[in-house]
């Protein structure tokens, strides 16, 4: 078991491919949890379920994350059912289909930063001055393993998280003296949602497998639940004077 502070991590994603084994993870850690879904309130009340059986008090809440309106209601809510919330999660962001920089349409390009970088900096706006009522708190988004090794044809998503890494140093540098801290957690091929999508679509084949296991330490994809690991510890008490890093959970990609 983890140690946190009083209150709940507020998980937005928390109910997709990889946010769902993140929040079972902090709830198994010993965070109560609220959990935050876009268009799934099964998975999210599915998941919810598991964290009470694990005791812990879970919440389940919608949200637009395009929509700041959308963000202060649930942001309200979580506070209202938890008393405070000393961690966000933020494992929010749309498909990535796999294209290069060049093919890439000006739309989709739009909607990444609007989900992942407004919807973050939305958030942080929103839940800073709670944080700082309350003595502290920490932010720990899911950056990706590209920072590290550009993955051609995965440009939306690594130019666009790339934003968010800066986000995360902004934050910590500027929120320290509130004892709010900030990290990510570089994320790489994770058996599940995007990458189980993608082969669906077709968009990853045998040769991409193939060419990704050549860049990899460990060859094998991670998991949900091990990105999850690296979540709660920059989240709990044990990470109390970590701030402004980041740690990559993918496997030795790119080494």
């Amino acid at each position: 078991m983890a140690s946190f502070p009083d209150g709940c991590t507020l998980l937005v994603g928390g109910s997709g491919g990889i946010g769902s084994g993140i929040s079972e993870v902090f709830a198994q850690s010993g965070s109560d949890v609220a959990i935050v879904y876009r268009s799934n309130p099964g998975r999210a009340e599915a998941i919810a379920a598991t964290a009470a059986t694990a005791g812990r008090k879970a919440t389940v809440h919608q949200a637009d994350v395009t929509d700041q309106a959308s963000i202060r209601a649930v942001v309200e809510d979580a506070i209202a059912a938890h008393g405070r919330i000393h961690t966000v999660v933020w494992a929010a962001g749309p498909l990535v289909n796999q294209r290069y920089l060049s093919s890439t349409p000006m739309e989709e390009w739009r909607h990444a930063f609007d989900v992942e970088v407004h919807g973050f900096l939305a958030t942080a706006q929103t839940v800073i001055p709670h944080m700082r009522d309350h003595g502290g708190g920490s932010f720990v988004t899911l950056g990706s393993a590209g920072h590290d090794w550009w993955p051609a044809r995965d440009g939306m998503s690594v130019a666009v998280k790339a934003s968010n890494e800066q986000l995360v140093q902004g934050i910590a540098k500027e929120e320290g003296r509130y004892r709010i801290r900030a990290n990510s957690v570089l994320v790489g091929v994770i058996d599940a949602g995007q990458l189980h999508e993608l082969t669906r679509l077709g968009q990853i084949d045998q040769r991409w497998v193939d060419n990704t296991h050549k860049l990899l330490c460990l060859k094998r994809w991670g998991t949900a639940q091990e990105i999850g690991h690296a979540c709660v510890f920059f989240a709990s008490d044990e990470a109390a004077y970590v701030t402004g890093q980041r740690i990559s959970v993918s496997g030795g990609f790119g080494v």
